[in-house]
């Protein structure tokens, strides 16, 4: 099946702490249904002295966030479904409230 979100979409947080906020997607885990969008979910890791990192401490980091909790921004700044079409030989995916083709 293919992907109706990927690296680079601009969607928005439809359930949790981080409800309405937006956010560029980072990074996709197709086998587990997640995903990272830069700036949301930001959990806290606390973190032992290494080589590489001396200090050590509480650092700040985006947690995965799972499909089903996210959506869309389509030109009109709302959030929408993904629909798909062909056009020209090619599967295109398709935002179903504006019916306008979704770059990527």
């Amino acid at each position: 099946m293919a992907a109706k979100i990927k690296k680079g979409d601009r969607v928005i947080v439809l359930t949790g702490k981080d409800k309405g906020r937006e956010g560029s997607v980072t990074k996709v885990f197709p086998k587990e249904s997640k995903l990272l969008v830069g700036g949301i979910n930001m959990v806290q890791r606390h973190t032992r002295p290494t080589r590489d990192d001396p200090q050590g401490g509480i650092k700040h980091k985006e947690a995965p966030i799972h499909v089903s909790n996210v959506s869309i921004v389509d030109s009109n700044g709302k959030a929408t479904r993904v629909g798909f079409k062909v056009e020209d030989g090619k599967k295109v995916r398709v935002a179903r409230t504006t019916g306008e083709v979704i770059n990527g």
